[in-house]
C-alpha cells in the first residue's frame, strides 16, 4: 500500500520513516482518538464489552495556508484537532470525553474559583500567575486520576510509537516525545508573563485576555516544534522534562491487552482511511473494521 508523505505537524522535524503517516491523538474515557493528516478514527470499548469504530474526514482551518507562518500554525493546528471532537462524539456516542464526568466538571468549577480568588488577593505578579496557572491544570489530573483515561493515554503513546517503530504496542514505552503535556509548561509561562505584561501595559477585558491565551499556545506550539527539530540536544531534553514526568508520574499508566485491542482498532481504521479506504461515518464493530 502507498502511504503520503506528509509535512510535519506544526513545523517539527519529518519522522524517522518519510513514508509513515504523521499521527496525533487523544485518550477517551473509554478509548482512543486518532488523527491523520486528513482524518480522525476512533474506537471504544462499549458497556457490553464490543468495540466500536468511527472515522471521518478532518476539517480544515486553514492548516496548510498557515503551517509556514510562526505562532499562527500552531493556534491553527490546535483549533483544527478541537473541531474534531464533535464529530466524534456525533458519530461515536458510545466515546466518553476526557472531562464527560460530573466529579471532573465540579473541580473544574472549584479550580475556576480558586483561581480568581487568587488574583483577587493582590496585584498581577508572574508568581501569582503561575499558581493560577497550576490551579487549572489541577482538574485534568483530576481526570487522569479517575477511570482509564491515564491508560488509554498509553495506548495512545503505544499505539502511536509502534507504528512509527514497526513494532509491538504492548513492548513501547507508555511515553511519548511528541505528547501534549510538552505544551504544559511552555503555555503556563507564557501565559503568567503576558497576563503581567498586558495589565501593565494597561490593557484588560476578555479581548485581553483572549490575546494572551492564543499568544501562550502559540509560543507552547513553537517550544514544542523547536524541540522536535533540535531533538536530541540538551536545551530540547531540558524543555520536554516536564512533560515527560507528568506523562510518567500521573499522565499514563500501563494498558491492559484489552485496552491495547482498541487502540490497535483505531490505528488500524486511521490507516485504512487515510490509505483511500471509505470512511466510517457511524458505528462499526472491530470485526467490521478489519
Amino acid at each position: 500500500m502507498s502511504r503520503s508523505r506528509v509535512p510535519p505537524i506544526v513545523g517539527g522535524a519529518d519522522a524517522e520513516d518519510p513514508a509513515k503517516l504523521r499521527l496525533g491523538g487523544m485518550a477517551l474515557r473509554n478509548g482512543l482518538l486518532v488523527h491523520g493528516p486528513t482524518h480522525w478514527a476512533a474506537a471504544v470499548r462499549d458497556k457490553d464489552g464490543e468495540i466500536l469504530v468511527a472515522s471521518g474526514g478532518k476539517p480544515s482551518l486553514g492548516g496548510g495556508a498557515t503551517e509556514r507562518v510562526p505562532g499562527l500554525r500552531g493556534v491553527t493546528k490546535l483549533a483544527e484537532a478541537m473541531t474534531v471532537i464533535p464529530l466524534v462524539k456525533r458519530a461515536l456516542p458510545a466515546a466518553k470525553l476526557p472531562m464527560q464526568d460530573l466529579r471532573t466538571l465540579g473541580v473544574m468549577a472549584a479550580a475556576a474559583l480558586c483561581g480568581q480568588a487568587i488574583r483577587a488577593a493582590g496585584a498581577r505578579t508572574v508568581v501569582r500567575e503561575s499558581a493560577v496557572g497550576m490551579v487549572s491544570c489541577v482538574p485534568a489530573l483530576f481526570a487522569l486520576s479517575r477511570g482509564d483515561l491515564a491508560s488509554y493515554h498509553g495506548v495512545e503513546h503505544k499505539s502511536i510509537a509502534a507504528y512509527e517503530q514497526d513494532g509491538d504496542a504492548g513492548e513501547a514505552d507508555k511515553e511519548h516525545d511528541r505528547c501534549g503535556s510538552n505544551l504544559v509548561a511552555p503555555m503556563l509561562g507564557a501565559a503568567a508573563v503576558g497576563t503581567v505584561a498586558v495589565r501593565r501595559a494597561g490593557l484588560r477585558g476578555p479581548a485581553a485576555d483572549a490575546v494572551v491565551a492564543l499568544g501562550s499556545a502559540a509560543v507552547a506550539v513553537e517550544v514544542f516544534a523547536w524541540s522536535e527539530r533540535n531533538d536530541g540536544t540538551r536545551l530540547s531534553r531540558t524543555l520536554r522534562r516536564p512533560g515527560f514526568e507528568i506523562q510518567r508520574l500521573v499522565g499514563t499508566r500501563e494498558p491492559t491487552e484489552e485496552q491495547l485491542e482498541v487502540g490497535r482498532a483505531a490505528l488500524g481504521e486511521i490507516l485504512r482511511v487515510e490509505e483511500g479506504g471509505e470512511a466510517a461515518p457511524g458505528l462499526r464493530s472491530s470485526q467490521e473494521a478489519d
